[in-house]
């Protein structure tokens, strides 16, 4: 079960005390979500039931010969973000920064343990506006966002 609060942020906090990783994720379903990430050399295949703010999740390793024939069966926008991981108050806020072109959007998710612990959350106040109940901002809505032809 994953449970977790997101929020929209407009100022970037000082990363220089935190390392960043690339993502790269794309979707083969997103009804149901089925997506294949890129970690580093980590090939994952998530599977994510219906839900904002708690849903099921599964997750299986992958080889990157397996992510890679099964990349070429995802529809939609690949999403590529680096992700900071931020301690807080006995938290891990990671804080995604979108490269193009969803860029300048930022996004800070926070996990949970249960359902009253993510309602409790006090964000920081460096946090802009929740986005948990908000399905377009899912990365499975915005892997089908349509862009202008540039």
């Amino acid at each position: 079960m994953e449970i977790e609060r997101r929020f929209l942020i407009a100022q970037i906090p000082d990363l220089s005390a935190y390392s960043g990783r690339r993502l790269e994720q794309s979707y083969i379903s997103t009804d149901p979500v089925i997506r294949v990430r890129r970690d580093g050399d980590h090939y994952i295949l998530t599977c994510k039931g219906k839900g904002l703010l708690a849903r099921e999740e599964f997750e299986l390793p992958l080889t990157p010969d397996a992510y890679e024939r099964l990349q070429r069966k995802t529809e939609g926008n690949r999403i590529v973000k680096d992700r900071y991981r931020i301690p807080w108050g006995g938290y891990v806020i990671e804080l995604d920064i979108y490269a193009p072109p969803f860029a300048p959007l930022n996004v800070a998710e926070v996990e949970f343990p249960d359902e009253a612990a993510a309602l409790a959350f006090t964000p920081p106040e460096w946090f802009g506006r929740e986005i948990t109940y908000d399905p377009a901002y899912t990365n499975a809505a915005l892997s089908e966002r349509k862009f202008p032809e540039s």
